[in-house]
């Protein structure tokens, strides 16, 4: 465990993981690195939306997956808002199709939750530095196969995919449900595949969800 003294304010993280355990796992290591203080740990993506604007800390370390609200929805979100934190990914999903969604996100990081802590804690410190700390692998990988749905294209399959009909898409997106049939007819056709589940698997499988 690297500890390594500084004159300066320590680094202030706020965790967003809804794996209770591994959130306090997460944040108990990162505790032990003395220029890293975790100001609050959250289970869902809209809590640390909340939490975000509450506390003003300089990272978020974030999982992809969370209810309500994911990862990358909320990195989209930050981005949009211009909050002054800059956002690092620790997941499970090894996925270009995810990473290259997280860089037009304006994610600064992007690790798997099998690494090291200690390369996280690297991470963030880069990242605070105003560097990059992305998986080499799956920095290789991200550009060797576009991502080729839009985003409405992607929250029609989503929900799609969750077992809605074309008409409860609608009703959730605000949108007609021809407007809909052709969103989901769009992603079907560009993914080369029968139909809206074989479609929705094959998206979640290339990271494109």
């Amino acid at each position: 465990m690297n500890r390594l003294p500084t004159a300066d304010a320590p680094l202030r993280v706020l965790l967003a993981e809804d794996q209770a355990m591994l959130r306090g796992a997460l944040a108990a290591l990162l505790n032990l690195e003395e220029d890293i203080e975790v100001v609050g740990s959250v289970g869902d993506g809209e809590s640390a939306w909340r939490e975000l604007q509450r506390l003003a800390p300089e990272i978020l370390v974030t999982d992809i997956e969370m209810p309500g609200l994911t990862g990358l929805e909320l990195a989209q979100r930050i981005q949009r808002h211009g909050l002054a934190v800059r956002v690092v990914i620790v997941t499970t999903f090894a996925r270009s199709g995810f990473l290259r969604r997280a860089l037009d996100a304006g994610v600064a990081g992007y690790l798997l939750k099998d690494a090291p802590v200690e390369q996280l804690a690297d991470a963030l410190r880069r990242v605070q530095g105003g560097g990059r700390a992305l998986d080499p692998q799956l920095a290789l990988d991200a550009w060797s196969e576009p991502d080729p749905l839009s985003d409405r294209e992607r929250q029609a399959l989503r929900l799609a995919g969750e077992g809605m009909s074309a008409a409860e898409i609608a009703g959730r997106l605000h949108l007609s449900h021809g407007t809909v049939r052709n969103y989901l007819s769009e992603a079907i056709g560009k993914l080369g595949v029968g139909n809206r589940i074989e479609a929705y698997r094959l998206a979640r499988q290339k990271g494109w969800l």
